[in-house]
Protein backbone atom coordinates (compact mmCIF):
# COMPACT_ATOMS: atom_id res chain seq x y z
CA UNK A 1 0.00 0.00 0.00
CA UNK A 2 1.32 3.46 -0.89
CA UNK A 3 1.76 5.86 2.03
CA UNK A 4 -1.39 7.12 3.75
CA UNK A 5 -1.87 10.13 6.03
CA UNK A 6 -4.46 11.62 8.33
CA UNK A 7 -6.69 12.66 5.42
CA UNK A 8 -7.49 8.96 5.01
CA UNK A 9 -8.78 8.61 8.59
CA UNK A 10 -12.35 7.35 8.13
CA UNK A 11 -13.33 8.26 11.70
CA UNK A 12 -13.03 12.01 11.18
CA UNK A 13 -16.25 14.02 10.89
CA UNK A 14 -16.82 17.24 8.98
CA UNK A 15 -18.44 20.56 9.89
CA UNK A 16 -20.46 20.22 6.66
CA UNK A 17 -23.19 17.79 7.70
CA UNK A 18 -23.84 16.49 4.20
CA UNK A 19 -20.23 15.28 4.01
CA UNK A 20 -20.88 12.88 6.91
CA UNK A 21 -23.61 11.00 5.07
CA UNK A 22 -22.42 7.46 4.31
CA UNK A 23 -23.70 7.82 0.72
CA UNK A 24 -21.99 11.15 0.07
CA UNK A 25 -19.44 11.14 -2.78
CA UNK A 26 -17.46 14.00 -1.29
CA UNK A 27 -16.63 13.34 2.39
CA UNK A 28 -13.76 15.03 4.21
CA UNK A 29 -11.48 12.18 3.06
CA UNK A 30 -11.99 12.97 -0.65
CA UNK A 31 -11.57 16.72 -1.26
CA UNK A 32 -11.41 16.70 -5.07
CA UNK A 33 -10.42 19.81 -7.02
CA UNK A 34 -12.51 21.60 -9.62
CA UNK A 35 -13.37 24.90 -11.30
CA UNK A 36 -16.67 26.70 -10.65
CA UNK A 37 -18.44 30.00 -11.10
CA UNK A 38 -21.53 31.63 -9.59
CA UNK A 39 -23.97 33.92 -11.40
CA UNK A 40 -21.65 34.43 -14.36
CA UNK A 41 -18.56 35.24 -12.30
CA UNK A 42 -15.08 34.38 -13.54
CA UNK A 43 -14.18 30.70 -13.10
CA UNK A 44 -12.46 30.01 -9.78
CA UNK A 45 -10.78 27.06 -8.08
CA UNK A 46 -12.75 25.08 -5.54
CA UNK A 47 -12.82 21.83 -3.60
CA UNK A 48 -15.93 19.66 -3.24
CA UNK A 49 -17.12 18.84 0.29
CA UNK A 50 -20.55 17.31 0.85
CA UNK A 51 -23.06 19.48 -1.01
CA UNK A 52 -20.78 22.53 -0.88
CA UNK A 53 -17.72 23.92 -2.67
CA UNK A 54 -14.81 25.46 -0.78
CA UNK A 55 -13.83 28.70 -2.51
CA UNK A 56 -10.03 28.67 -2.33
CA UNK A 57 -9.85 32.37 -3.16
CA UNK A 58 -11.77 33.19 0.01
CA UNK A 59 -9.31 31.16 2.06
CA UNK A 60 -6.43 33.11 0.55
CA UNK A 61 -8.14 36.45 1.16
CA UNK A 62 -8.52 35.53 4.84
CA UNK A 63 -4.97 34.18 5.27
CA UNK A 64 -6.43 30.82 6.31
CA UNK A 65 -3.65 28.83 4.66
CA UNK A 66 0.09 28.75 5.14
CA UNK A 67 3.30 27.32 3.73
CA UNK A 68 3.09 24.84 0.86
CA UNK A 69 -0.71 24.74 1.11
CA UNK A 70 -0.89 28.49 0.51
CA UNK A 71 1.43 28.14 -2.49
CA UNK A 72 -0.83 25.40 -3.87
CA UNK A 73 -3.98 27.49 -3.43
CA UNK A 74 -2.34 30.49 -5.07
CA UNK A 75 -1.44 28.34 -8.07
CA UNK A 76 -4.96 26.92 -8.24
CA UNK A 77 -6.43 30.42 -8.24
CA UNK A 78 -3.97 31.88 -10.74
CA UNK A 79 -6.07 31.10 -13.81
CA UNK A 80 -9.29 29.62 -15.15
CA UNK A 81 -7.99 26.03 -14.87
CA UNK A 82 -6.02 23.97 -12.36
CA UNK A 83 -2.97 23.46 -14.60
CA UNK A 84 -0.69 25.68 -12.52
CA UNK A 85 -1.51 23.66 -9.40
CA UNK A 86 -1.09 20.35 -11.23
CA UNK A 87 2.31 21.42 -12.60
CA UNK A 88 3.68 21.80 -9.05
CA UNK A 89 3.56 18.04 -8.52
CA UNK A 90 1.51 16.19 -5.96
CA UNK A 91 3.20 17.38 -2.75
CA UNK A 92 1.71 20.93 -2.69
CA UNK A 93 -1.77 19.59 -3.44
CA UNK A 94 -1.30 17.08 -0.62
CA UNK A 95 -0.34 19.88 1.78
CA UNK A 96 -3.42 21.84 0.72
CA UNK A 97 -5.69 18.84 1.23
CA UNK A 98 -4.24 18.34 4.71
CA UNK A 99 -4.87 21.94 5.79
CA UNK A 100 -8.38 21.83 4.31
CA UNK A 101 -8.93 18.60 6.22
CA UNK A 102 -7.99 20.36 9.46
CA UNK A 103 -10.20 23.37 8.72
CA UNK A 104 -13.16 21.11 7.94
CA UNK A 105 -12.68 18.79 10.91
CA UNK A 106 -15.63 18.95 13.27
CA UNK A 107 -13.13 19.37 16.11
CA UNK A 108 -11.12 22.07 14.33
CA UNK A 109 -9.33 24.59 16.51
CA UNK A 110 -8.71 27.01 13.64
CA UNK A 111 -9.42 30.71 14.12
CA UNK A 112 -11.01 30.81 10.67
CA UNK A 113 -14.53 29.45 10.25
CA UNK A 114 -14.45 27.64 6.91
CA UNK A 115 -18.23 27.93 6.66
CA UNK A 116 -17.55 31.47 5.41
CA UNK A 117 -15.76 30.04 2.36
CA UNK A 118 -18.50 27.63 1.27
CA UNK A 119 -20.63 27.91 -1.85
CA UNK A 120 -23.67 25.63 -2.29
CA UNK A 121 -23.10 23.26 -5.23
CA UNK A 122 -26.64 23.88 -6.43
CA UNK A 123 -25.78 27.56 -6.95
CA UNK A 124 -22.60 26.91 -8.92
CA UNK A 125 -21.78 26.22 -12.54
CA UNK A 126 -18.94 23.76 -13.06
CA UNK A 127 -16.30 24.03 -15.78
CA UNK A 128 -13.59 21.85 -17.26
CA UNK A 129 -11.00 21.63 -14.48
CA UNK A 130 -7.94 21.59 -16.73
CA UNK A 131 -6.66 22.82 -20.04
CA UNK A 132 -6.37 19.40 -21.69
CA UNK A 133 -3.70 19.73 -24.36
CA UNK A 134 -3.72 16.09 -25.44
CA UNK A 135 -6.10 13.18 -24.94
CA UNK A 136 -5.04 9.56 -25.30
CA UNK A 137 -7.50 6.69 -25.05
CA UNK A 138 -6.24 3.19 -24.24
CA UNK A 139 -7.61 -0.32 -24.70
CA UNK A 140 -6.85 -2.20 -21.47
CA UNK A 141 -9.80 -4.49 -20.70
CA UNK A 142 -9.29 -8.08 -21.82
CA UNK A 143 -13.05 -8.59 -21.67
CA UNK A 144 -13.80 -5.64 -23.94
CA UNK A 145 -11.09 -6.74 -26.34
CA UNK A 146 -12.43 -10.28 -26.48
CA UNK A 147 -16.13 -9.42 -26.86
CA UNK A 148 -15.47 -6.87 -29.59
CA UNK A 149 -13.62 -9.57 -31.52
CA UNK A 150 -16.19 -12.33 -31.16
CA UNK A 151 -14.39 -13.99 -28.21
CA UNK A 152 -11.14 -14.32 -30.16
CA UNK A 153 -7.97 -14.98 -28.11
CA UNK A 154 -6.05 -11.95 -26.94
CA UNK A 155 -3.72 -10.62 -29.61
CA UNK A 156 0.03 -10.47 -28.99
CA UNK A 157 0.09 -6.68 -29.14
CA UNK A 158 -2.67 -6.38 -26.50
CA UNK A 159 -0.69 -8.66 -24.15
CA UNK A 160 2.60 -6.85 -24.83
CA UNK A 161 1.68 -3.18 -24.57
CA UNK A 162 -1.21 -0.87 -23.59
CA UNK A 163 -2.79 -0.20 -26.99
CA UNK A 164 -3.96 3.38 -27.51
CA UNK A 165 -4.96 6.01 -30.03
CA UNK A 166 -4.67 9.78 -29.98
CA UNK A 167 -8.13 11.32 -29.63
CA UNK A 168 -9.47 14.86 -29.80
CA UNK A 169 -9.01 17.16 -26.78
CA UNK A 170 -11.05 20.03 -28.24
CA UNK A 171 -14.36 18.15 -27.98
CA UNK A 172 -14.01 17.09 -24.33
CA UNK A 173 -16.89 18.52 -22.32
CA UNK A 174 -18.91 18.26 -19.12
CA UNK A 175 -22.62 17.35 -18.94
CA UNK A 176 -24.71 18.38 -21.90
CA UNK A 177 -26.37 17.48 -25.19
CA UNK A 178 -24.63 15.34 -27.79
CA UNK A 179 -25.88 16.15 -31.28
CA UNK A 180 -26.33 13.00 -33.36
CA UNK A 181 -23.55 13.26 -35.97
CA UNK A 182 -23.75 12.61 -39.67
CA UNK A 183 -21.10 10.15 -40.80
CA UNK A 184 -20.00 8.02 -43.72
CA UNK A 185 -21.02 4.38 -43.53
CA UNK A 186 -21.06 1.49 -45.97
CA UNK A 187 -23.67 -1.14 -46.71
CA UNK A 188 -23.49 -3.59 -49.62
CA UNK A 189 -20.43 -1.70 -50.84
CA UNK A 190 -22.45 1.52 -51.14
CA UNK A 191 -21.07 4.46 -49.14
CA UNK A 192 -23.51 7.03 -47.78
CA UNK A 193 -23.39 10.14 -45.60
CA UNK A 194 -26.23 10.08 -43.10
CA UNK A 195 -27.08 10.30 -39.38
CA UNK A 196 -25.34 7.61 -37.39
CA UNK A 197 -27.62 4.79 -36.26
CA UNK A 198 -25.16 3.21 -33.85
CA UNK A 199 -24.27 5.82 -31.25
CA UNK A 200 -22.67 4.14 -28.25
CA UNK A 201 -21.13 5.01 -24.89
CA UNK A 202 -17.94 3.68 -23.32
CA UNK A 203 -17.56 3.73 -19.54
CA UNK A 204 -13.98 4.63 -18.62
CA UNK A 205 -11.78 6.37 -16.06
CA UNK A 206 -9.22 9.02 -16.99
CA UNK A 207 -5.93 10.03 -15.37
CA UNK A 208 -4.71 13.64 -15.49
CA UNK A 209 -0.98 14.23 -15.86
CA UNK A 210 0.44 16.55 -13.21
CA UNK A 211 4.18 16.94 -13.76
CA UNK A 212 5.13 16.01 -17.29
CA UNK A 213 8.46 14.80 -18.69
CA UNK A 214 11.00 16.33 -21.00
CA UNK A 215 11.00 15.32 -24.66
CA UNK A 216 13.31 12.32 -25.00
CA UNK A 217 13.15 11.41 -21.29
CA UNK A 218 10.87 8.38 -20.69
CA UNK A 219 9.13 7.92 -17.34
CA UNK A 220 10.15 4.80 -15.41
CA UNK A 221 7.23 2.63 -14.38
CA UNK A 222 8.32 2.85 -10.73
CA UNK A 223 7.93 6.64 -10.89
CA UNK A 224 4.87 6.87 -13.11
CA UNK A 225 2.24 7.29 -10.37
CA UNK A 226 4.01 10.47 -9.22
CA UNK A 227 3.15 11.99 -12.61
CA UNK A 228 -0.59 11.34 -12.13
CA UNK A 229 -2.34 14.24 -10.41
CA UNK A 230 -5.75 12.61 -10.19
CA UNK A 231 -8.66 10.87 -11.87
CA UNK A 232 -12.06 11.52 -13.43
CA UNK A 233 -14.83 9.61 -15.19
CA UNK A 234 -14.76 9.43 -18.99
CA UNK A 235 -17.51 8.58 -21.48
CA UNK A 236 -15.80 8.00 -24.81
CA UNK A 237 -18.82 8.39 -27.10
CA UNK A 238 -18.46 6.10 -30.13
CA UNK A 239 -20.17 5.67 -33.50
CA UNK A 240 -19.97 1.97 -34.28
CA UNK A 241 -21.20 2.17 -37.88
CA UNK A 242 -18.50 4.52 -39.10
CA UNK A 243 -15.90 3.13 -36.69
CA UNK A 244 -15.86 -0.19 -38.53
CA UNK A 245 -15.71 1.53 -41.92
CA UNK A 246 -13.01 4.12 -41.21
CA UNK A 247 -10.94 2.07 -38.75
CA UNK A 248 -8.56 0.29 -41.13
CA UNK A 249 -5.68 0.84 -41.29
CA UNK A 250 -5.13 3.83 -38.98
CA UNK A 251 -7.80 3.33 -36.31
CA UNK A 252 -10.75 5.49 -35.17
CA UNK A 253 -11.16 9.11 -36.21
CA UNK A 254 -14.59 10.71 -36.71
CA UNK A 255 -16.22 7.83 -34.85
CA UNK A 256 -14.62 9.15 -31.65
CA UNK A 257 -13.62 12.78 -32.15
CA UNK A 258 -17.11 14.34 -32.05
CA UNK A 259 -17.46 14.30 -28.24
CA UNK A 260 -16.11 12.98 -24.95
CA UNK A 261 -17.93 13.63 -21.67
CA UNK A 262 -15.98 13.75 -18.40
CA UNK A 263 -16.89 14.36 -14.76
CA UNK A 264 -16.01 17.82 -13.35
CA UNK A 265 -14.04 16.93 -10.22
CA UNK A 266 -10.44 15.67 -10.12
CA UNK A 267 -10.14 13.01 -7.42
CA UNK A 268 -6.50 13.16 -6.41
CA UNK A 269 -4.13 10.22 -6.64
CA UNK A 270 -3.64 10.62 -2.88
CA UNK A 271 -7.36 10.28 -2.11
CA UNK A 272 -7.63 7.06 -4.09
CA UNK A 273 -4.65 5.32 -2.44
CA UNK A 274 -6.66 3.26 0.09
CA UNK A 275 -8.41 1.61 -2.86
CA UNK A 276 -5.33 0.37 -4.67
CA UNK A 277 -5.16 -3.38 -4.97
CA UNK A 278 -3.32 -6.19 -6.73
CA UNK A 279 -3.51 -6.47 -10.50
CA UNK A 280 -5.29 -9.57 -11.74
CA UNK A 281 -2.75 -12.28 -12.60
CA UNK A 282 -2.11 -13.09 -16.23
CA UNK A 283 -3.02 -16.48 -17.60
CA UNK A 284 -0.24 -19.05 -17.76
CA UNK A 285 -0.04 -18.86 -21.56
CA UNK A 286 0.29 -15.06 -21.63
CA UNK A 287 3.67 -13.31 -21.77
CA UNK A 288 4.91 -11.26 -18.84
CA UNK A 289 5.37 -7.53 -19.46
CA UNK A 290 8.75 -6.55 -20.84
CA UNK A 291 11.18 -5.24 -18.19
CA UNK A 292 10.46 -1.54 -18.82
CA UNK A 293 6.75 -2.18 -18.07
CA UNK A 294 7.29 -4.70 -15.27
CA UNK A 295 7.19 -3.52 -11.67
CA UNK A 296 6.37 -5.31 -8.45
CA UNK A 297 4.85 -2.08 -7.15
CA UNK A 298 2.63 -1.85 -10.22
CA UNK A 299 1.60 -5.47 -9.79
CA UNK A 300 0.86 -5.11 -6.08
CA UNK A 301 -0.90 -1.72 -6.12
CA UNK A 302 -1.63 -0.89 -9.76
CA UNK A 303 -5.29 -1.92 -9.83
CA UNK A 304 -7.87 0.62 -8.61
CA UNK A 305 -10.93 -0.78 -6.84
CA UNK A 306 -13.50 1.65 -8.23
CA UNK A 307 -17.08 0.55 -8.82
CA UNK A 308 -18.48 1.99 -12.04
CA UNK A 309 -22.00 2.08 -13.38
CA UNK A 310 -23.97 3.44 -16.31
CA UNK A 311 -27.67 4.32 -16.32
CA UNK A 312 -30.05 5.28 -19.09
CA UNK A 313 -33.14 7.46 -18.99
CA UNK A 314 -35.07 7.55 -22.24
CA UNK A 315 -37.26 10.44 -23.34
CA UNK A 316 -40.32 8.32 -22.53
CA UNK A 317 -39.01 7.57 -19.05
CA UNK A 318 -38.33 11.25 -18.45
CA UNK A 319 -41.82 12.22 -19.60
CA UNK A 320 -43.33 9.75 -17.13
CA UNK A 321 -40.95 10.71 -14.28
CA UNK A 322 -39.42 7.23 -14.33
CA UNK A 323 -35.91 7.27 -12.82
CA UNK A 324 -32.89 6.22 -14.84
CA UNK A 325 -32.26 2.48 -15.11
CA UNK A 326 -28.87 0.89 -14.53
CA UNK A 327 -27.53 -1.02 -17.52
CA UNK A 328 -23.90 -1.57 -16.50
CA UNK A 329 -22.13 -2.38 -13.23
CA UNK A 330 -18.40 -3.02 -13.45
CA UNK A 331 -15.11 -2.34 -11.65
CA UNK A 332 -11.90 -0.70 -12.81
CA UNK A 333 -9.75 -3.26 -10.99
CA UNK A 334 -10.24 -5.77 -13.83
CA UNK A 335 -7.96 -3.87 -16.26
CA UNK A 336 -5.10 -5.77 -17.87
CA UNK A 337 -2.74 -2.78 -17.64
CA UNK A 338 -2.32 -0.24 -14.83
CA UNK A 339 -2.27 3.53 -15.23
CA UNK A 340 1.42 3.57 -14.29
CA UNK A 341 2.10 1.20 -17.19
CA UNK A 342 0.02 3.38 -19.51
CA UNK A 343 2.06 6.45 -18.52
CA UNK A 344 5.34 4.59 -18.96
CA UNK A 345 4.37 3.11 -22.31
CA UNK A 346 3.16 6.51 -23.56
CA UNK A 347 6.54 8.05 -22.77
CA UNK A 348 8.72 5.03 -23.59
CA UNK A 349 9.69 6.39 -27.02
CA UNK A 350 10.61 9.75 -25.49
CA UNK A 351 7.18 11.35 -26.02
CA UNK A 352 6.72 14.27 -23.65
CA UNK A 353 3.56 14.25 -21.55
CA UNK A 354 2.37 17.67 -20.41
CA UNK A 355 0.46 19.02 -17.46
CA UNK A 356 -3.26 18.55 -18.03
CA UNK A 357 -2.96 15.70 -20.54
CA UNK A 358 -5.72 13.15 -20.10
CA UNK A 359 -5.12 9.39 -20.41
CA UNK A 360 -8.28 7.27 -20.47
CA UNK A 361 -8.41 3.61 -19.45
CA UNK A 362 -10.52 2.39 -22.33
CA UNK A 363 -13.83 0.61 -21.88
CA UNK A 364 -13.72 -0.89 -18.36
CA UNK A 365 -15.75 -4.06 -18.95
CA UNK A 366 -15.69 -7.01 -16.58
CA UNK A 367 -16.16 -10.73 -17.15
CA UNK A 368 -19.93 -10.95 -16.49
CA UNK A 369 -22.72 -9.97 -18.88
CA UNK A 370 -23.94 -7.19 -16.60
CA UNK A 371 -20.46 -5.63 -16.58
CA UNK A 372 -20.37 -4.89 -20.31
CA UNK A 373 -19.37 -1.22 -20.41
CA UNK A 374 -20.81 -0.32 -23.83
CA UNK A 375 -23.83 -1.20 -25.95
CA UNK A 376 -21.72 -2.89 -28.62
CA UNK A 377 -20.77 -5.55 -26.07
CA UNK A 378 -24.06 -5.95 -24.23
CA UNK A 379 -26.14 -6.12 -27.43
CA UNK A 380 -23.56 -7.89 -29.65
CA UNK A 381 -23.23 -4.82 -31.88
CA UNK A 382 -26.94 -4.13 -31.76
CA UNK A 383 -28.10 -7.58 -32.93
CA UNK A 384 -29.53 -8.53 -29.52
CA UNK A 385 -31.17 -5.39 -28.07
CA UNK A 386 -31.72 -5.13 -24.34
CA UNK A 387 -35.23 -4.60 -22.97
CA UNK A 388 -35.71 -1.89 -20.36
CA UNK A 389 -38.18 -2.19 -17.49
CA UNK A 390 -40.72 0.04 -19.26
CA UNK A 391 -40.70 -2.25 -22.29
CA UNK A 392 -38.52 -0.12 -24.55
CA UNK A 393 -35.61 -1.85 -26.25
CA UNK A 394 -32.18 -0.50 -27.10
CA UNK A 395 -29.47 -1.79 -29.41
CA UNK A 396 -27.79 1.60 -29.37
CA UNK A 397 -28.76 5.05 -28.11
CA UNK A 398 -31.83 6.80 -29.50
CA UNK A 399 -32.60 10.53 -29.66
CA UNK A 400 -33.60 11.80 -26.23
CA UNK A 401 -31.69 9.14 -24.31
CA UNK A 402 -29.65 10.43 -21.36
CA UNK A 403 -26.66 8.27 -20.47
CA UNK A 404 -25.06 8.82 -17.07
CA UNK A 405 -21.86 7.28 -15.77
CA UNK A 406 -20.80 7.32 -12.13
CA UNK A 407 -18.07 5.86 -9.97
CA UNK A 408 -17.24 5.30 -6.33
CA UNK A 409 -14.36 3.72 -4.43
CA UNK A 410 -15.53 1.53 -1.55
CA UNK A 411 -13.61 -0.58 0.94
CA UNK A 412 -14.27 -1.79 4.50
CA UNK A 413 -12.71 0.58 7.02
CA UNK A 414 -12.42 3.42 4.49
CA UNK A 415 -14.59 6.42 3.79
CA UNK A 416 -16.47 6.38 0.50
CA UNK A 417 -14.64 8.33 -2.21
CA UNK A 418 -16.91 9.24 -5.10
CA UNK A 419 -16.35 10.78 -8.51
CA UNK A 420 -19.78 12.29 -8.98
CA UNK A 421 -21.26 11.65 -12.41
CA UNK A 422 -21.15 12.64 -16.07
CA UNK A 423 -24.27 12.81 -18.25
CA UNK A 424 -24.81 13.26 -21.96
CA UNK A 425 -28.13 13.39 -23.80
CA UNK A 426 -28.31 12.41 -27.45
CA UNK A 427 -30.33 14.92 -29.46
CA UNK A 428 -31.43 15.02 -33.08
CA UNK A 429 -29.31 17.04 -35.46
CA UNK A 430 -31.40 20.10 -36.40
CA UNK A 431 -29.99 20.01 -39.93
CA UNK A 432 -31.30 16.50 -40.55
Amino acid sequence: MMSLNKTHDSSRQCVVNAANDAQCDFPIQNLPFGIFSVNGSSPSAGVAIGDQIIDLAVLLENNALSGEAEVAAQAACSGPTLNALMALGNAPASALREQLFDLLDADSASDFDIINALVPMQDADLHLPANIGDFTDFLTSRHHFSRMRDKAPLALNFMSLPIAYHSRASSIRLDGDITRPRVQTVEDDIVSFAPTTKCDFELEVGAYIGCGNQLGAPIAVENADAHIFGFCLVNDWSLRDTQRFEGAPLGPFLSKSFSTTISPWIVTEEAIRPFRTTMEPRHSNEPAPLPHLASQIAQDTGALDITLEATIQTAAMRAENVPAERITLTNLKHLYWSFSQMVTHHSSNGCNLRTGDLLASGTASGATDDSCACFAEMTVRGTRPITLKNGESRGFLEDGDSLTISGVALRDGCARVGFGSATGTLVKNAEI
